[in-house]
């Protein structure tokens, strides 16, 4: 009898011990994803067709001098996919700085401080003068809350393994024709989401190192998704160093819509 108990509570044991095993060994391990260019291609592609519009209320703290009207700026945003945005600046205490708006390739800036009103092409904003540079890094830093641009069909794209990070490495052709890395990638292995992105000029320096943190799903199912596949995710804080050492801006989001009727007043005309 005593030889039978004891067989039972070695077995009880052994079980304790194996089992125990299987539900301390590290977590995140199990939840890390294997990746791939096409499927990391494919993820890009879905969340950025999946915000539709998007209403949203941050502040920006500026850093540098690169932005001469204001250090701390509350803003408000307003963009309609695929190329209609429109940015509001306004100090503390309620009084307006600049309205961004952009249309396809063309934009409009208008500086109440300064009594001016800029118009010409995003591709060129060299007639903006000093605030060219704030407000081109502005755009690239949204573009990972709007969604980050899928690879182009002129861009090719390779994949490494960086830490617990997956580094995709985006190149296309320069202006003499030889392929160049235009942008690299870091996505996080639980979720896919993309955590860092680097912009290279055609020599090959650093243009900008944008982080992007605080992830939160946000109104309901993204467009085009099943309930399986989650909620939107958005990062409420994006922060941008300029490679070119002019500053930083770091932008916190404390509301976002995604996906609701704009008022034509939105994202109104000058």
């Amino acid at each position: 009898m005593r030889a039978f108990i004891r067989s039972i509570v070695i077995g009880v044991l052994s079980f304790i011990l194996v089992s125990g095993c299987a539900l301390f060994a590290p977590r995140h391990e199990a939840q890390l994803k294997q990746a791939t260019v096409e499927g990391l291609t494919a993820v890009l592609s879905q969340r950025e067709v999946a915000l539709q519009t998007m209403k949203g209320l941050f502040s920006a703290k500026v850093r540098g001098g690169i932005l001469p009207i204001a250090s701390r700026v509350e803003g408000a945003l307003y963009y309609r996919r695929p190329d209609a945005m429109r940015l509001r600046g306004f100090t503390s205490v309620g009084s307006e700085l600049f309205e961004f708006v952009q249309t396809g390739d063309q934009f409009t800036l208008r500086l109440p401080t300064m009594h001016r009103v800029v118009s010409g092409s995003s591709s060129d904003m060299s007639g903006l003068g000093k605030i060219a540079r704030p407000f081109q890094l502005s755009v690239w830093a949204l573009g990972g809350l709007l969604g980050i641009r899928t690879i182009a069909k002129d861009e090719t794209a390779t994949l490494v393994e960086d830490g617990d990070r997956y580094r995709l490495n985006v190149s296309g052709p320069a202006s003499n024709g030889v392929q160049v890395l235009r942008r690299s990638l870091w996505f996080e292995r639980q979720a896919w989401n993309v955590v860092k992105e680097e912009r290279l000029t055609e020599s090959g320096s650093v243009e900008a190192i944008i982080q992007y943190e605080d992830f939160r799903a946000i109104g309901g199912a993204a467009v085009g998704s099943t309930a399986s596949e989650g909620q939107l995710r958005r990062p409420f804080k994006v922060s941008l160093v300029d490679g070119k050492g002019q500053g930083s801006v770091e932008m916190t989001f404390h509301e976002m819509i995604p996906n609701q009727p704009l008022l034509s007043t939105d994202l109104a005309q000058f």
